[in-house]
């Protein structure tokens, strides 16, 4: 049997993460108030050939505040039940929560006429914070699209087995912020950058002509190894730990060269080690809608 916990701060995709549950053959409950979580395990343990074999509840701010504060209590009891349990928090950049808000017009949980929405999101990060700190997968949503959620909720829960450990490889840029989500981040702004060959500056890192660059540079290869190096050194340890989820960020200056080419390097490389290893690069939509601006702007000025 196995119960996952969705949680996170309002406006994060706690909503679209439990309809993928659902559509994935799960038994889901949203805004499931705390103190009857337990009371629905022994109920699924009664009946574990039927539709509770599989649950899935969402648990958030609505719930009230010594409940959430006392959460860690009821995991623990949750944890000895011969039920595997899993928790994924979901959360996103405190101005990218305002956008979603002003965007929608929804009302904040937590916000009142005493009550900022500024201050209601800020308010519910620290409410939550006991669940947040119990979370096997932490996915920061703030640049994902609701199709993007969707697809990366699919891959990680459903491409993992019970045993296995889930990787994901993310590049980043800097200038954009470190992703809230990372488990590691390793920063590779020291290798050569191509963005100085202006030839290369429209490529990204899955392109051949970046790749021949950084290849013909041997300090890439020399942090590869290094890399590869830390990470099949400790990520056994991690897997041997009960850890379900790993997230490895790399980052460099725009999150389109150096970054790009790292990730995949790793992620390639660990598919051969892990079961579900996926590779994915935060800016990649970004970059590829400004080219294809820059691609339109002769055109454009041409007709002007």
């Amino acid at each position: 049997m196995k119960l996952v916990i969705v949680s996170g701060r309002s406006g994060s995709g706690k909503s679209t993460a439990l309809h993928v549950l659902e559509d994935l053959g799960y038994y889901c409950i949203d805004n499931l108030p705390i103190g009857l979580l337990f009371p629905l395990t022994e109920e699924a343990l009664k009946t574990a050939s039927g539709r509770l074999r599989h649950m899935a509840v969402s648990i958030d701010a609505r719930n009230l505040s010594d409940e959430i504060a006392n959460f860690e209590t009821l995991y623990q009891q949750l944890k000895a039940c011969p039920i595997q349990t899993e928790i994924i928090y979901l959360d996103s950049r405190d101005q990218a929560l305002l956008q979603r808000f002003h965007a929608t017009r929804r009302k904040h949980p937590l916000s009142n006429d005493r009550t900022s929405l500024k201050e209601a999101i800020s308010e519910e990060k620290h409410l939550l914070e006991p669940i947040a700190r119990l979370a096997d997968l932490h996915i920061d949503t703030s640049a994902l699209s609701m199709y993007e959620l969707r697809d990366m909720v699919k891959q990680r829960i459903s491409g993992r087995s019970e045993q296995d450990l889930a990787l994901l490889f993310q590049s980043f840029g800097f200038k954009h912020g470190v992703p809230i989500d990372s488990d590691f981040v390793f920063d590779v702004r020291c290798l050569p950058n191509p963005y100085w060959d202006t030839s290369l500056r429209s490529f990204t890192g899955l392109d051949e002509p970046v790749q021949k660059f950084l290849e013909s540079h041997e300090e890439t290869e020399q942090l590869l190894q290094d890399l590869i190096q830390l990470l099949e050194r400790w990520l056994p340890s991690f897997r041997s730990s009960n850890r379900s989820y790993m997230t490895i960020s790399v980052g460099c200056t725009g999150g389109q060269h150096r970054s790009v080419y790292v990730c995949d390097r790793l992620a390639k490389h660990f598919s051969e080690q892990f079961g579900n290893v996926q590779a994915r690069h935060t800016e990649m939509p970004h970059i590829r809608a400004q080219n294809l601006q820059a691609d339109k702007a002769p055109e454009n000025a041409h007709d002007s």
